[in-house]
């Protein structure tokens, strides 16, 4: 692919069928649920992208046993209740905050030494509130950069606390890998969590999977009992769509007054994202869950209002909201959205940056942790993608309403959704019904 990515103009009111990859959330989730457990367990329908390589291939390096088959989307791999085979070994984690905060703390509880490497953007990212709680435990670390940062030598002699407090307001995903790696301490774990995403919805998939998988929770409030290996497994695991991908072609919907169906994605999904076709129904759409996937239809959709509406749990498509606001009938109001300064890019800079520059009146607003975005006419611009495969795709559905934008360092999608721009090739060159089985 080269290093821009010019995005055509598509006409209104078509009907789109699109396949999505499985979810980045579930399959990093499963691959560690599958490695401690006590059961060989074949995951089917598996996202391969450049977070998920970065996993398996960590799982590679310590050695456990992996058979990998990109065709088929499986996955199968041999538990080892809880073991590390390796227990020297370097891994690298690369860009993936799944992989970087999942495995560090299974490693931590587990026991070891290990050489913990990383991508520069995941270097960047914060670790150190997970790194101090680890470091309390009496887990030693030796920073070879920036302190409280990858890349880092971790040696741990099994942690031997039994309950621990962690903030979910940076990142909720170190309160997952507590949860998950928590059933590798003989006494189980206690996991308190504050902050404001404790009723988040990757804690819930976190939660609900753990109970898939066997691992029995007792939850009162806030705090979680993670009780300790009693041999839990599954033999399969089936992935499901990645709803997050999904919500790019969904948002064509009120966009472009478009019939879009995305195969095998249900309301009763575990992923957060979910609740975002809510938001499309509010706009105006007409939402039917259908035997082959949710559909939903803009075809009688002139125009849509601006909303105000948080965004707490399914922040990821903050940027997907971001870009439909331009050409809303008023301006939109996202709230509660200020940990996604810490993902991948600082999310907020970031869209505030680029929509300014394609002419597009916005604001932050500190009192809601927010952003506030007006109606207005875009003009012709190369959007910068800061390195996050989320603006990249986000950014691309204005160009499919203009015909003004190109999408620098299309590239970056490869870190979930490896044939995002191949589909969106075979939309625009599409007439009438797009069909992809990718």
């Amino acid at each position: 692919m080269e290093n821009s990515y010019k995005v055509k103009k598509m006409n209104a009111g078509k009907e789109i069928k699109v396949q999505v990859p499985g979810s980045k959330s579930i399959t990093n989730r499963a691959l560690l649920l599958a490695a401690i457990s006590s059961e060989q367990c074949t995951l089917q329908g598996v996202l391969f992208s450049d977070d998920s390589r970065a996993f398996l291939d960590s799982l590679c390096k310590l050695g456990f046993q992996v058979e990998a088959d990109e065709a088929t989307k499986d996955v199968t791999i041999q538990g080892t209740g809880g073991e590390i085979p390796n227990r020297k070994a370097t891994i690298d984690v690369r860009s993936a905050g799944t992989a970087a905060r999942f495995l560090t703390v299974m490693l931590a509880l587990a026991g070891g030494e290990y050489q913990l490497n990383a991508s520069p953007q995941m270097c960047k990212r914060p670790m150190q509130p997970l790194l101090t709680l680890l470091s309390d435990a009496g887990v030693e670390f030796t920073f070879q950069g920036e302190e409280g940062h990858f890349p880092f030598l971790m040696k741990s002699a099994r942690p031997s606390f039994k309950e621990v407090m962690v903030d979910t307001g940076i990142s909720s995903q170190f309160a997952s890998a507590l949860l998950m790696s928590g059933v590798l301490l003989d006494e189980g774990l206690t996991v308190t969590m504050e902050g404001d995403r404790v009723e988040g919805s990757y804690i819930k998939m976190t939660l609900a999977m753990m109970e898939q998988f066997g691992i029995h929770v007792d939850r009162k409030g806030n705090s979680c009992k993670v009780l300790p290996n009693n041999g839990f497994g599954r033999k399969e695991y089936q992935v499901e769509p990645d709803v997050s991908g999904a919500c790019y072609f969904y948002a064509m919907a009120p966009l472009l007054q478009a019939n879009v169906l995305v195969k095998n994605v249900h309301m009763d999904s575990l992923q957060g994202d979910i609740k975002f076709l809510g938001v499309l129904e509010e706009m105006g759409c007409v939402l039917t869950d259908e035997d082959e996937g949710v559909r939903i239809s803009g075809h009688e959709l002139l125009n849509y209002p601006g909303m105000a509406l948080s965004m707490k749990d399914f922040s990821d498509q903050t940027m997907t909201m971001a870009v439909l606001s331009p050409f809303a009938n008023s301006p939109t109001l996202i709230r509660n959205i200020g940990h996604i300064r810490y993902q991948e890019s600082d999310r907020i800079n970031a869209i505030l940056t680029e929509l300014n520059r394609m002419g597009i009146s916005c604001e932050e607003v500190p009192g809601e942790d927010g952003i506030r975005i007006y109606p207005g006419e875009i003009r012709e611009t190369e959007v910068e993608t800061y390195e996050d495969h989320r603006m990249a795709m986000a950014f691309t559905l204005i160009g499919l309403k203009t015909g003004k934008i190109t999408i620098k360092d299309p590239k970056c999608c490869r870190k979930t959704f490896e044939n995002f721009f191949e589909i969106i090739d075979e939309l625009t060159q599409a007439k009438e019904i797009y069909g992809i089985n990718k």
